[in-house]
């Protein structure tokens, strides 16, 4: 796959020297060749060890900290919310 780092900067609306473009370009197209070189899918449950498989840890939510901790840090806060500048019209 070709990038096109030009289109990339335009759609992300950044601007790159010429050199920066280049080397930008380089580093995108490397990590694009490193991912297409990954093995498939199927073959992961080969490197997987069956002696020591892997668990997903359980989703718990914990609060560690109270409100009134959290909000003594803000600068301005409102109905126990964080105020913060308004930034889209």
């Amino acid at each position: 796959m070709k990038i096109d780092i030009n289109h990339i900067a335009k759609l992300s609306r950044l601007k790159f020297s010429d050199d920066e473009a280049k080397k930008f370009e380089n580093e995108m197209q490397s990590i694009l060749d490193m991912v297409e070189n990954l093995p498939p899918m199927e073959d992961i449950g080969a490197l997987i060890d069956p002696e020591n498989p892997m668990e997903m840890r359980k989703d718990e939510a914990v609060n560690l900290y109270k409100r009134d901790e959290l909000l003594a840090n803000a600068k301005q806060t409102q109905a126990g919310c964080v105020v913060v500048p308004k930034v889209v019209e």
